[in-house]
């Protein structure tokens, strides 16, 4: 397929494409359609419950404002918890894990 074909599916330009092919990592929110035009997601899902927000957020494109608009959470929360700096307690795990159920069902 050329790059203008790839563009057009992904609706982003064909300059885009270009720079995704060199090692540019994509915008977080083309990553719902790229996984859409691969026909499958290149990211492993991991089996702890923090790993697999990261990965919902990621699959989905979401921000963590967006994030945390869908959980009702504060996205400075989020970001805490997600980039490690700080641990969720037992009943922030237990609203995360609740969320993850819902949205895979």
């Amino acid at each position: 397929m050329y790059q203008r074909q790839v563009a057009e599916r992904i609706g982003v330009s064909e300059s885009t494409v270009w720079y995704w092919e060199r090692g540019i990592e994509p915008e977080l929110r083309y990553m719902p359609k790229i996984i859409e035009f691969l026909g499958y997601s290149p990211f492993t899902c991991p089996a702890d419950l923090l790993g697999r927000l990261r990965h919902y957020k990621l699959v989905n494109g979401l921000s963590y404002i967006r994030l945390g608009k869908l959980m009702s959470r504060d996205p400075e929360q989020l970001t805490d918890w997600l980039t490690g700096r700080k641990h969720p307690c037992k009943k922030n795990l237990q609203a995360i894990e609740s969320f993850l159920i819902k949205m895979s069902g």
